[in-house]
């Protein structure tokens, strides 16, 4: 390595994980323009040059059960990566999120010499405490996203840094509704309503026709609401079908991505908890949360569930700002019921709306310069 030009590999296993590494590598190509980065990504990183050996929806799965029935598949591609990466070491490898996939990657390089970094570390506060011991056996330093976090890693003897959240940089204080209505088609005075069924295809098959369903619930009560729902390219088929399906009749504007001016443009989202869910936050927007999997999957995760909370701007804020309707809860006549209380109730739209400003300002803290100074100090040990 010189330090002009490291040569690092990443793995995002998904489309937020890649939306997250190709912020983080847009502030490691400031630093060193010469930079090299191989492995598992997606578009946003392709973007920033990063060279993927596979794609990230390969490990996009949803759930436990699907997991299982995709398992020999997903550690085949881990132990090829693996062995391609012991031959030619690169100087740095960084996991985001994935934690299934990358901790037991990171525990094989970082045994061979490679210094391992965590970005997005798991949220051991609120599933899957035990993951503590696997944490500090596979990484070398956590990446925090939250400010709580490295107290969490300190107690158990792993490095970590605070960095802030990169979507809370990338996204402006300020939200741009009217610029991302005009570009939408959308007048000031109309009620917009946000789909966001998630990224992975078991989500859009779970939790997609509760949304759809909700939304012609919702039209038959107001039929002057709009919907938008942006679609993560490479599902538009099967979304369609289901839109037959659950929707039939109901006008809803389809997207291929754009799932940021999706919530920069409407007044509320009906959406699956994940990343998505801070990003409405950050956008100011009053949501829904829902969220539904396989019956296995569910009965395993309630178990390790260790917060009250599933969505993250619940966690963050310790309460329930925002209605949360999981598993048999989220039902399409639920989630309707709940939107048109948002609808109804302007004071607390704005409530929530400054709750959620304040806890973007403590999130941006310049992510990429953060994190690229904590991965400058490793590359120099």
């Amino acid at each position: 390595m010189t330090q002009d030009a490291p040569r690092l590999a990443m793995v995002a296993g998904e489309t937020s994980g890649d939306l997250l590494a190709g912020l983080l590598l847009g502030g490691l190509r400031q630093r060193w323009a010469g930079l090299e980065a191989v492995g598992i990504g997606g578009p946003k990183m392709a973007a920033q040059g990063f060279q993927a050996w596979w794609p990230h929806d390969k490990l996009a799965v949803h759930g436990y059960a699907e997991a299982l029935r995709h398992y020999r598949e997903i550690a085949g591609i881990r132990r090829q990566l693996a062995e391609r990466l012991l031959v030619h070491k690169p100087d740095l490898f960084i996991g985001v999120d994935a934690p299934d996939f990358n901790l037991g990657l990171e525990e094989r390089l970082k045994a061979a010499g490679i210094p391992a970094i965590h970005f997005v570390g798991p949220s051991l506060w609120a599933w899957r405490a035990g993951r503590i011991d696997k944490m500090r056996r596979s990484t070398d330093h956590v990446l925090c996203l939250f400010p709580f976090e490295p107290e969490i890693y300190a107690k158990a003897g792993i490095p970590a840094t605070y960095v802030g959240h990169p979507l809370a940089d990338a996204i402006p204080l300020e939200t741009p509704r009217v610029a991302a209505r005009a570009r939408l088609g959308y007048t000031p005075s109309e009620r917009v309503i946000a789909l966001l069924p998630g990224s992975r295809r078991g989500e859009m098959r779970h939790i997609a026709p509760r949304l759809l369903a909700a939304a012609a619930l919702l039209v038959k009560q107001r039929p002057g609401l709009r919907f938008v729902l942006p679609v993560v390219p490479g599902l538009r088929s099967m979304f369609d079908a289901l839109l037959t399906e659950h929707a039939p009749g109901v006008s809803i504007d389809v997207l291929d991505g754009r799932s940021h001016e999706a919530l920069a443009a409407c007044d509320l989202t009906l959406i699956a908890s994940g990343t998505a869910t801070l990003e409405a936050a950050l956008f100011k927007r009053p949501m829904v949360i829902a969220y539904h999997m396989h019956f296995l999957s569910w009965q395993l995760m309630k178990r390790m569930r260790l917060q009250p909370w599933v969505g993250l701007p619940n966690i963050l804020l310790r309460d329930f700002a925002v209605p949360e309707l999981i598993q048999d809860a989220a039902t399409p006549e639920a989630l309707a019921r709940e939107a048109l209380r948002w609808l109804d109730d302007p004071a607390a739209c704005a409530r929530v709306s400054a709750r959620f400003d304040d806890l973007h300002r403590l999130l941006r803290q310049d992510t990429a310069r953060r994190a690229t100074d904590a991965i400058a100090q490793i590359l120099q040990r």
